[in-house]
């Protein structure tokens, strides 16, 4: 994924931060394999004195980007579910605790629902148990189709997390995930032990609802009740942040982009405001409904010409356009370029930053 892709995110989502555990995982495997790190880091925003301190929280946006960038240089596209298979969760620290001395796995996820923000403030994770065990997880502030290893690092977490406080292999009945993958996903499904969706409308978990009564093996009352006040002090000194209403435009626009669906009135239903306040409150971020569509379509069409197994019409039913031609005026009108010839940029544009990083690793021979 080229770093126009990743530059769209911006300066939106900058104050919104996280503990930075991923990007502190993916910064110790490129350092093993000698992969230059600091301006890799840079070009996300961060930097490499801002890792070294463990507690130093870095921006969302800044994560995300960080570990796209890494994904490439390290030639794994599932970097995220791999960092999360293997990491210690008691890195997660203060949220992982007042989980695992929760009393039953509904009540732990139910904790990890209200303190998320200690973990990152741009996280929302919605916990129901009505018909199903549902975790959702969605981004406040952060646009959605920037991302696809952080998710997948979160869902690998959360999992872990089920599995680890009960003792037990628990298995989800399906996972869904709002962004699209093709090729070998394998790995990802066994672990997981269920069937992935993607491209579906929400991230989401999905269990059987008896799961939520399942007894946490550690469970202490006393300091679960101790840890539960920790994490609201936490929270109440934590800066609240004006979360950017474009990113959640955006987030609800990509669902619906394959099935032709987007139009304001829906939009705005779904945002819960009408016409008018999407229209306003848009104009006071400086862009047209119209612009946030062609952008975010703009962005996606980057992505998905560096996969070589989606088919130029393939591409463009996932951005919402009914037929190729109209992808293809897009695509001019954005590049300069056919979709075909753009692919061919961005693919070698991608060997020539892969062979610059592998030269960069070949050790000095001095004369």
């Amino acid at each position: 994924m080229v770093r126009s892709a990743l530059a769209t995110i911006g300066l939106r989502g900058t104050l919104l931060d996280t503990m930075g555990i991923a990007t502190r995982l993916a910064a110790q495997q490129l350092e093993h394999t000698r992969i230059p790190l600091e301006r890799m880091l840079r070009r996300a925003g961060l930097s490499l004195a801002q890792i070294r301190k463990r507690h130093s929280r870095v921006s969302v946006a800044g994560q995300i980007a960080f570990l796209e960038e890494a994904s490439d240089a390290l030639g794994d596209p599932f970097l995220g579910f791999h960092l999360a298979r293997d990491f210690d969760l008691r890195q997660i620290g203060l949220l992982y605790y007042v989980a695992a001395s929760s009393d039953t796995l509904g009540d732990a996820l139910r904790r990890m629902q209200r303190y998320c923000s200690v973990v990152s403030t741009g996280l929302v994770i919605k916990y129901s148990a009505e018909i199903r065990l549902s975790i959702r997880l969605e981004y406040s502030g952060i646009p959605r189709h920037s991302d696809r290893q952080q998710m997948e690092f979160l869902v690998t977490s959360i999992i872990r997390i089920c599995r680890v406080l009960t003792d037990r292999h628990v298995t989800p009945l399906v996972v869904h995930l709002t962004h699209f993958r093709s090729g070998n996903t394998g790995e990802f499904k066994r672990f997981l032990g269920a069937e992935i969706a993607f491209g579906a409308e929400s991230d989401e978990i999905i269990f059987d609802k008896g799961l939520r009564h399942l007894k946490v093996l550690h469970a202490d009352q006393f300091l679960n009740q101790i840890l539960a006040h920790y994490c609201a002090e936490e929270i109440s000194h934590r800066l609240r942040v004006t979360s950017s209403f474009r990113a959640s435009v955006e987030n609800a626009i990509l669902p619906l982009l394959p099935h032709g669906g987007v139009r304001l009135e829906l939009i705005a239903q779904k945002l819960g405001v009408s016409k008018r306040t999407l229209t306003r409150r848009l104009s006071d971020e400086g862009v047209r409904f119209s612009r946030t569509i062609d952008e975010l379509r703009q962005t996606l069409a980057t992505q998905y010409l560096q996969d070589r197994s989606l088919t130029i019409s393939q591409i463009a039913w996932l951005l919402g356009y009914q037929q190729t031609s109209a992808f293809t005026h897009a695509c001019e009108r954005w590049t300069g370029m056919t979709p075909r010839e753009a692919r061919e940029y961005f693919l070698s544009r991608s060997r020539l930053d892969q062979a610059d990083k592998d030269n960069a690793r070949m050790p000095k021979v001095s004369s």
